[in-house]
């Protein structure tokens, strides 16, 4: 069962892949918000990766896939951080569009990447995992403990997320971020270890529709400026 809703999942970013690339194809440009598409690519990654080891079977092949998924996760997740401090840049709060919120910004993802790879990703022990129908391989040798980087990033996005919805009435970001982390804090009462990851599909559409929210704002005040007087 839970092989068809890591496939669900998978469909449902790339659906979120493409919004991403058509708001940036809109925009006739990147910007550092983008990088949440980074993340987005990945999570296709792992979930079709993970949606598909039940057929693919257990050896180095699926070992290999899944090993791909601990790096991906250490040099893609920190990006949202960068991502939190550019949605700040473009509320116009002045603060953040000091050269040091960068750098802060710069050396706190660096740091959550370099976390990541020397507890995560370089000490991984791979063993295979069935749970519900899927089958993947987890770390034996997963680190004990809160998972500092994913709650840094959090609180990045939170912050992000107040600071939108005071200055520009946009909440959304904020309740997303809320909703992921009480719902990775519970155990849901059903026979599934996929059902949770919605919360981190949740997250990632807030961050999706707030870069869209703050290109629709951009594009309004640029044709504000072009009008007539």
């Amino acid at each position: 069962m839970d092989s068809f809703i890591f496939l669900g999942f998978a469909v449902a970013y790339l659906a979120l892949l493409t919004w991403g690339i058509s708001s940036v194809a809109r925009r006739r440009r990147a910007v550092v918000s983008d990088l949440s598409l980074l993340v987005v690519l990945g999570l296709v990654y792992d979930n079709t990766v993970i949606g598909l080891g039940a057929m693919i079977g257990e050896g180095a092949a699926l070992e290999g896939l899944n090993s791909a998924r601990y790096w991906m996760h250490a040099f893609l997740t920190p990006l949202l951080v960068l991502v939190a401090w550019h949605v700040l840049f473009r509320t116009g709060a002045r603060w953040a569009r000091n050269v040091w919120a960068a750098v802060v910004a710069l050396g706190v993802t660096a740091a959550l990447i370099a976390y990541e790879i020397v507890v995560g990703a370089l000490p991984v022990q791979l063993a295979a995992d069935w749970e519900y129908g899927a089958l993947s391989y987890g770390n034996e040798n997963a680190p004990s403990g809160p998972p500092i980087m994913v709650l840094v990033v959090a609180a990045a996005l939170l912050a992000a997320g107040i600071v939108v919805w005071v200055r520009e009435r946009w909440a959304w970001l904020t309740m997303v971020t809320v909703l992921m982390v009480a719902g990775s804090a519970i155990t849901l009462p059903v026979p599934s270890a996929a059902v949770v990851n919605a919360f981190e599909l949740i997250l990632l559409v807030g961050v999706v529709a707030t870069v869209a929210h703050q290109d629709r704002n951009a594009a309004r005040h640029a044709d504000e400026i072009r009008e007539p007087r």
